[in-house]
């Protein structure tokens, strides 16, 4: 099965889309093979909150970030802009600023 890449173009959508909402500005956004990761705390030790794993050259997976740091995927998979407002909107709370 061929593995689809994410690009800066990819994490550069989603810091745009998240830099729309109020109170996320603690969040940031870096890429890495086919993944969009959402992180925030320092940058030598991270707190994940969700993720988004490249599947098809437009689809998506959403995956979030457990309470033990490990990745749990999530049956949403779409356009990689409708699954960051899915995030917001509808699991705003995995994106709170975790002290």
């Amino acid at each position: 099965m061929k593995k689809f890449h994410a690009e800066a173009d990819h994490a550069a959508i989603v810091r745009e889309i998240l830099a729309s909402y109020q109170g996320l500005d603690h969040l940031r956004v870096r890429h890495r093979a086919d993944l969009v990761i959402i992180e925030s705390g320092s940058p030598h030790d991270p707190i994940a909150h969700a993720r988004f794993r490249r599947v098809t050259v437009h689809l998506w997976r959403l995956e979030m970030a457990t309470h033990t740091s490990q990745w749990q995927p999530t049956p949403l998979r779409d356009q990689l802009e409708r699954l960051v407002e899915t995030l917001v909107q509808d699991f705003a709370w995995t994106l709170a600023r975790i002290e």
